[in-house]
């Protein structure tokens, strides 16, 4: 089995999570590993984030995600910090998806890079839907 992140396909118009009392936009996802290793988790939708995906390192390592590199990060109290980053794949539009995962001992969170070519639309209030939408190609020209 790939090692991956699994969620509910995008094509199409499809409500993929839900608006908290605490007025975070959040999806579920599984999480999945090398040997078939699982885990459902809940990710917040971060549009300051620009990153793909982040998992507590506690996840990462009972998932055994491979390590890619080390990079820095600049986060929003200014403040630069160094993350660890490891491999994983997606199932995102009904295909497979690579992506860099970084380990933060925090919620996770859902970073602009994954919702690149996707409208996201959230209704902000308790119980809001949390909508994801492909965008049509742009024609290159």
């Amino acid at each position: 089995m790939p090692i991956g992140l699994v969620c509910s396909p995008v094509r199409g118009r499809h409500d993929h999570g839900v608006v908290t009392a605490d007025r975070e936009a959040v999806i579920r996802l599984v999480v999945r590993g090398p040997g078939g290793r699982e885990a459902r988790t809940t990710a917040v939708v971060d549009t300051g984030f620009n990153g793909w995906l982040s998992l507590p390192r506690s996840l990462i390592e009972r998932l055994r995600l491979p390590w890619r590199e080390r990079e820095s990060a600049l986060l929003a109290d200014g403040n630069e910090s160094l993350f660890d980053i490891h491999e994983g794949r997606a199932i995102w539009d009904r295909g497979l998806r690579r992506i860099p995962i970084h380990a933060a001992d925090a919620t996770p969170l859902v970073g602009m890079s994954l919702l690149a070519g996707y409208e996201l639309k959230v209704q902000v209030r308790v119980g809001g839907k949390v909508t994801i939408k492909s965008l049509p190609r742009r024609k290159s020209g």
